[in-house]
């Protein structure tokens, strides 16, 4: 097998929360609790769960937008989190990130021309010509006019906007883009349409996609393979059929059995979590899940499970597998 693209071990970054007249930290917020896995050239991994789980944490980590509080990120063999500033600035020309909110990352100020030339001019690629040129091929690609060029951000719809943040991601032909949420704030019609534009263009581009989303059932039109987050962890990482066929873990069970069937005649149990998602600075003690979780043994209470393969190139941090392989 080649080696991975993107290699990610042990990835945690934790919060302070200070207090006091000195304003010393007296607590941390477990944002990402020890994340890891690995990227293949060429395929789409989602990451999966519910708000406030740390997967938005851990893309900005992996574009070292956030500093990482521990773990090691290693792209194409460099090591990101060891880099300077000036180092990584170089590498972000083969990451790129599409964001959640379209609106919110382009400069209200500033035509879409200059928007999408500004990846180009900070890399110092191509001569003024060259790059107008190029801002003019990829709004065509992306489904837009190149006349589209000398307008606002203002002057454009949500699904309009958000091909401008990929073709903004596009300009220094990356081979990894991160998309933050990119449909969640679209109508479910224009986030089909985005969703098949990001397929063609990985197809095309020979893109490499980490998918980041709430929504399972957006991550399955997609993904290659689908890791699920709870509370800072990785508790589950599959296949994308596999984990749809057979999930593993209670929290991605419970997950599933709230993804709608658009068929009236289809019936399944729906799994009700109990309570609510623990507080971040306070993580329960042993697994994290066990707090909400239909199966909870005493070992839950005091062990944090492992993560590990439990079927071929199926993951899962779980008691309920710690005694079958």
């Amino acid at each position: 097998m080649t080696e991975p693209l993107l290699k990610v071990e042990g990835l945690k970054k934790h919060f302070p929360i200070t207090g006091g007249i000195m304003g010393r930290p007296v607590n941390h917020v477990k944002a990402v609790d020890g994340v890891s896995f690995q990227v293949r050239k060429g395929e789409t991994l989602g990451i999966v769960g519910e708000s406030g789980c740390g997967k938005s944490t851990t893309g900005r980590m992996l574009m070292r937008l956030i500093d990482p509080s521990e773990g090691k990120v290693t792209f194409e063999d460099k090591e990101l989190t060891s880099l300077s500033k000036a180092d990584m600035r170089k590498i972000r020309r083969d990451i790129q990130m599409v964001f959640q909110d379209p609106y919110a990352s382009l400069n209200p100020r500033h035509t879409v021309e200059r928007i999408l030339e500004e990846p180009l001019i900070v890399h110092g690629m191509g001569s003024a010509k060259e790059r107008k040129k190029k801002v003019h091929e990829l709004l065509e690609i992306v489904g837009l006019s190149s006349y589209h060029a000398k307008r606002y951000p203002h002057q454009f719809s949500g699904g309009q906007r958000q091909r401008i943040g990929i073709a903004r991601a596009l300009m220094t032909q990356p081979k990894l883009i991160i998309a933050d949420e990119p449909v969640s704030a679209l109508d479910v019609s224009i986030q089909a349409q985005v969703l098949n534009l990001m397929k063609e263009l990985q197809e095309e581009f020979d893109l490499t996609y980490i998918f980041i989303a709430h929504d399972l059932g957006v991550v399955r039109h997609i993904s290659d393979r689908v890791g699920v987050m709870y509370l800072g962890k990785m508790v589950e990482l599959s296949e994308s059929e596999n984990l749809y066929v057979e999930p593993l873990h209670p929290y991605t069970q419970a997950l599933l059995s709230a993804v709608p069937i658009p068929d009236p005649a289809f019936e399944r149990d729906t799994i009700l979590l109990q309570g609510d998602i623990p507080s971040p600075s306070n993580p329960p003690s042993g697994c994290a899940f066990h707090t909400r979780c239909p199966h909870a043994m005493d070992v839950c209470r005091s062990k944090t499970p492992e993560f590990k393969e439990h079927l071929p190139g199926h993951y899962v941090a779980c008691h309920l597998y710690e005694d079958s392989k």
